[in-house]
């Protein structure tokens, strides 16, 4: 139903995003803030770099066995109990993660702390799409998407912080209670919109017949892949790049999770940026591809620099990764435009459960590379990821509104 002539857009919407922000930035800790204390986590466990890769990529495989089902659950039950229920879950999971004593037992805990908390990334963006017209909408799942890096930032700032104060179990712990805070957020201040909140009509995103479902739908399946491609390329870059300054520059194990920080902070002001773009142009699509085009670039650029001495390598290294980062929230919008309002939280849940694929498959693949081609040369493959999502998405232009 249209919003009635006359009536103004409820401000409430902005405490709806505000809570899906914090709901999403508590589990998104989890999941990129670990890397930050990698080098402890290595260093207790006594990790290989392809072991201590799949150590940071477990939160990811859990996000991607239950992403489509808290959507089509949060489709069902509403946002609200969908990230209380998996919030609370993921506290628990962390605690118990905590008290771990092998690799194996910590792997298997976070995986289900990312099973449960995952329940924040599809019900989020749905509840911000509900209350958010579409001339507002990347704007809006900028905000929701910068939570994701914001998130990761804060723990990458804090965790080292906490490991040193009172070991990885004290960090665990600290992440637990994130998770519990973002659980309380989502139950006290989300609630359903009113029905003429969320103008009905997409901007120009690839046309597909709304009647269709997801899983049944080629056009979210190409975005999803196109978007994956980048995707790969980004969590590459941000599960190594503090371990790559530590051990190839000599940098301080807090210069470097400050360096991620600097990365998190600026990818995220970056996701608010090219929301509100793609709103102005009308189009999701156009710089979905040129983000990903400019992300292959630097990072081509910089791992062609990276042998060299001086800063120009690592800053453009760091470049490529705040690229790589800024076109998350605008894939969600247009994965949330081609299907109708029932089925948002599946499409979402969908597009996350592929995009998370990719995200578990970055760090234990680039960890491998890294032996053989040496840093330059898993850079350089990484460099190409964001390439084949440019041409993927590329088959989308014919099918704009």
């Amino acid at each position: 139903m249209a919003r009635p002539a006359g009536v103004a857009a409820d401000p409430y919407r902005w405490v709806v995003l505000a809570a899906g922000m914090v709901a999403q930035a508590s589990i998104s800790a989890v999941q990129l803030g670990l890397p930050a204390i990698a080098p402890d986590l290595r260093a207790e466990l006594g990790l290989s770099l392809a072991e201590i890769g799949a150590l940071l990529a477990a939160p990811s495989l859990g996000i991607i066995l239950t992403l489509l089902a808290w959507g089509a659950l949060a489709d069902r039950i509403g946002e609200r109990a969908v990230i209380g229920i998996g919030l609370s879950g993921a506290a628990l999971a962390l605690g118990a993660a905590a008290l771990t004593q092998t690799a194996w037992a910590m792997g298997a805990c976070l995986v289900v702390a990312g099973a449960l908390g995952s329940a924040a990334n599809a019900a989020s963006g749905r509840a911000v799409v509900g209350w958010f017209p579409a001339s507002q909408r990347g704007f809006a799942l900028g905000w929701r998407h910068m939570s994701t890096p914001l998130g990761g930032a804060v723990a990458a700032v804090t965790l080292p912080l906490v490991t040193d104060a009172g070991g990885v179990g004290a960090a665990l712990i600290a992440l637990a209670v994130a998770c519990a805070a973002g659980a309380a957020a989502g139950v006290a201040l989300i609630r359903p919109p009113r029905p003429w909140t969320a103008l009905a009509g997409p901007v120009r995103v690839p046309s597909v017949s709304r009647e269709r479902g997801p899983l049944r739908d080629g056009a979210i399946w190409r975005l999803s892949l196109g978007t994956g491609a980048v995707v790969l390329c980004q969590l590459a870059l941000l599960s190594f790049v503090a371990l790559y300054l530590h051990d190839e520059r000599g940098w301080s194990v807090g210069a470097a999770a400050a360096a991620l920080a600097v990365i998190q902070l600026t990818g995220a002001a970056s996701r608010v940026v090219a929301g509100a773009w793609s709103d102005r142009i009308r189009s999701r699509l156009v710089p979905l591809r040129a983000l990903a085009l400019s992300a292959a670039v630097i990072l081509g650029a910089a791992t062609l620099l990276l042998p060299v001495p001086g800063p120009a390598g690592p800053i453009l290294l760091i470049l490529a990764a705040v690229v790589a980062m800024a076109g998350n929230g605008i894939s969600f919008a247009a994965a949330s435009e081609m299907v109708g309002p029932r089925r948002v939280g599946t499409a979402l849940g969908l597009q996350n459960t592929v995009l998370f694929c990719a995200v578990v498959v970055a760090p234990p693949s680039f960890g491998l590379l890294v032996g053989p081609l040496g840093w330059e040369g898993a850079f350089g493959v990484a460099a190409i990821c964001p390439l084949v999502g440019w041409a993927t998405l590329a088959p989308l232009r014919g099918r704009l509104r």
